[in-house]
């Protein structure tokens, strides 16, 4: 009988928001028949929460899709579609970035393969001192981490997916792969958007999901 090695958990992050980190973090998850987590989420209150992310990803996993289920993929929910640390303090909270970074390790020792999906973009501020760069550079340190990048492929995101990439790779969490994703249409075709950023990304593998399509990730990890 073949068995997998245990690999680290993928933290999927990105470039900015509204690209389509949950859309790729759930294809992944089903893919790899994953666990799903994403500890931090903002906008999101019963009303909205039928197209939420943690909705998204408790399809994947085979979940039942109930706004009660919601602490079963992120813990910490904010109503104000704001960077966490603005929402958190919208209602009176404030985020442990020690408690969140031991959630995800707690996760990492219980369910393997783990995929973690960001917030926002690499330097969205959680508190008053840290970003999503600080929670991923944590996490390695304790657990390994399979980073996965995902982009858009708007006009302008060559050079944001670059200068995403040289923060990664100068901070020592280089993406194991980047993914263009096409969440709404664009002026170039997301292959060619691919195709240039690949000319740039050295060894990291670049690939272009289509709006709407699919695409195999699990041999990138």
């Amino acid at each position: 009988m073949n068995e997998r090695a245990t690999m680290p958990p993928i933290f999927v992050t990105s470039s900015g928001t509204e690209i389509g980190k949950t859309y790729v973090s759930a294809m992944l998850t089903r893919e790899l028949k994953a666990r799903a987590i994403k500890p931090l989420v903002s906008g999101i209150d019963e009303q909205t929460f039928p197209e939420s992310d943690p909705a998204q990803l408790l399809a994947a996993m085979g979940e039942p899709v109930t706004f009660e289920n919601a602490a079963l993929v992120s813990r910490w929910r904010f109503k104000a579609a704001l960077s966490p640390d603005m929402a958190a303090k919208r209602e009176g909270r404030e985020i442990d970035f020690d408690e969140l970074v031991e959630e995800c390790v707690s996760a990492a020792r219980k369910h393997d393969p783990l995929v973690i999906e960001g917030v926002g973009g690499l330097m969205v501020p959680l508190d008053t001192r840290h970003t999503v760069l600080d929670w991923m550079k944590a996490l390695d340190a304790k657990t390994g981490l399979a980073p996965l990048l995902v982009v858009g492929a708007y006009l302008g995101t060559i050079s944001h997916t670059l200068t995403t990439l040289a923060v990664m790779r100068a901070e020592g969490v280089p993406p194991r792969a980047i993914v263009v994703s096409e969440a709404a249409p664009g002026p170039v075709p997301v292959e060619e958007t691919a195709e240039t950023i690949a000319r740039f990304a050295g060894s990291v593998p670049v690939r272009a999901l289509p709006r709407g399509g699919t695409l195999p990730l699990a041999d990138l990890f």
